[in-house]
């Protein structure tokens, strides 16, 4: 039993908060997929093809009006999603090509089950739009742990870098058309409001801290893949799907309140700070 705990802990991924249904429960049902393909002549990469292969076939579901049996696979593609990272940090093959292929096909379903529910809703605009704004979603989810660790000096993620082939390259060049003008914008966005917010305050690093806590990173976590997949297939087992795009609109909220809530939190802060100070 010690010996299953102690390989759980180190087939995850460390992250500051915890995105709460991963926690819950594919987190563990990705251990048992990884572990009992640990011997067996399965690669990371493989079980990513296999989820992708899965969230198209959902997409096809969905497309088709099948949307119990798209939900349900869906929960399958979770599963694999957090198996396939688990699996290479179990065994040491962490890659850099694994890592650009999880993000980018999980873009390219995420695309196709977005325009699967288009083709049913005929919210063409509106699904479009829901797109982007989960894209920009996960991506704030993950440059806001970025500015956290950066804050304290600690590393984002393990550096890893694979020998150059063309399979790679390609997989560098999407990356950087499409995520990397993301990950800049949402950073610039990051730093430009820290600053303003902590333009009276000479120690910059400490209200950075305090700008990147915990709770933003919870918040952050808490709009990854996995809880989108899971309310996805909620709207899809209860005959809801034309709710489904407002609904992620409506997450668009989530860190313009959470950015006011620190704005305020932090100002009161300095603002006490210099009232001590001054008397």
């Amino acid at each position: 039993m010690r010996t299953w705990l102690t390989e759980f802990r180190r087939s995850l991924k460390m992250r500051p908060a915890p995105e709460l249904v991963n926690f819950a429960l594919f987190r563990p049902l990705g251990f048992l997929v990884a572990r009992s393909v640990l011997r067996a002549p399965v690669r990371p990469t493989d079980l990513v093809l296999v989820h992708t292969v899965l969230g198209l076939c959902a997409a096809s579901l969905i497309a088709r009006g099948a949307d119990r049996l798209a939900a349900l696979l869906l929960q399958a593609v979770t599963v694999l999603d957090n198996a396939d990272g688990q699996l290479a940090r179990l065994r040491g093959e962490e890659t850099e090509l694994g890592r650009y292929l999880d993000t980018e096909l999980d873009g390219a379903v995420n695309l196709a089950l977005f325009a699967a529910v288009a083709a049913r809703t005929g919210q063409r605009c509106r699904s479009l739009a829901a797109f982007t704004v989960l894209t920009l979603l996960l991506s704030w989810d993950f440059n806001v742990e970025y500015c956290y660790r950066s804050a304290r000096g600690e590393v984002f993620r393990p550096e890893v870098r694979d020998r150059d082939g063309w399979g790679l390259a390609l997989a560098r060049w999407i990356y950087r058309i499409v995520y990397t003008p993301q990950d800049q914008a949402i950073r610039w966005l990051e730093m430009k409001l820290l600053a303003l917010v902590a333009r009276s305050d000479p120690n910059r690093a400490e209200v950075a801290q305090r700008w990147w806590d915990r709770w933003v990173t919870f918040a952050g976590a808490n709009l990854g893949l996995s809880t989108q997949y899971a309310w996805l297939s909620v709207f899809l087992w209860r005959q809801r799907l034309t709710q489904y795009p407002s609904f992620v609109l409506s997450q668009l909220l989530v860190p313009v309140v959470v950015t006011i809530g620190r704005w305020v939190l932090v100002r009161r802060e300095l603002g006490g700070r210099l009232l001590g100070s001054s008397s």
